[in-house]
C-alpha cells in the first residue's frame, strides 16, 4: 500500500479508536477530505481487506435521514495502518518536512 497523506489521515482518524465503526462524513472531517478522495479510498481499502463497511438498519427517529454506511479496520487492517504509519514516521526526512499524518487543524 502506497502511503500518501491523504490516506495517512485517514488511517490515523481509524487508529484513534480502531474499535469503532466510521461513517462517511466523519471521516471527511476527521480527515479533512472531501467526498471525492475519501470514498474512492475507501473502496480500495474495502478491496485490499483492509476496511469492511456494513449498511446500519433504518433509522427510527422521524427524521428522515437516511441509512448509514460504517466503515471499520479489519484485524489485519489495524496491523497494517500501524505498520504503513510507523514505516512512514521513519521514512521521514528529519529536516522539518512534513511526515503525512492529520490534517492540521483551522482556527474557527
Amino acid at each position: 500500500m502506497k502511503l500518501t497523506e491523504p490516506l495517512a489521515r485517514v488511517l490515523t482518524a481509524f487508529l484513534a479508536d480502531p474499535t469503532e465503526d466510521r461513517y462517511g462524513y466523519d471521516l471527511m472531517k476527521a480527515a479533512r477530505l472531501a467526498s471525492g478522495t475519501l470514498y474512492p479510498m475507501l473502496a480500495r481499502l474495502m478491496h485490499e481487506g483492509v476496511v469492511t463497511a456494513e449498511w446500519e438498519p433504518q433509522p427510527a427517529d422521524t427524521t428522515g435521514r437516511p441509512a448509514r454506511k460504517y466503515y471499520r479496520l479489519t484485524g489485519d487492517g489495524v496491523r497494517i495502518a500501524r505498520e504503513a504509519l510507523a514505516q512512514a514516521s521513519m521514512d521521514a526526512p528529519r529536516d522539518g518536512a512534513r511526515i503525512p499524518g492529520p490534517a492540521p487543524r483551522e482556527a474557527m
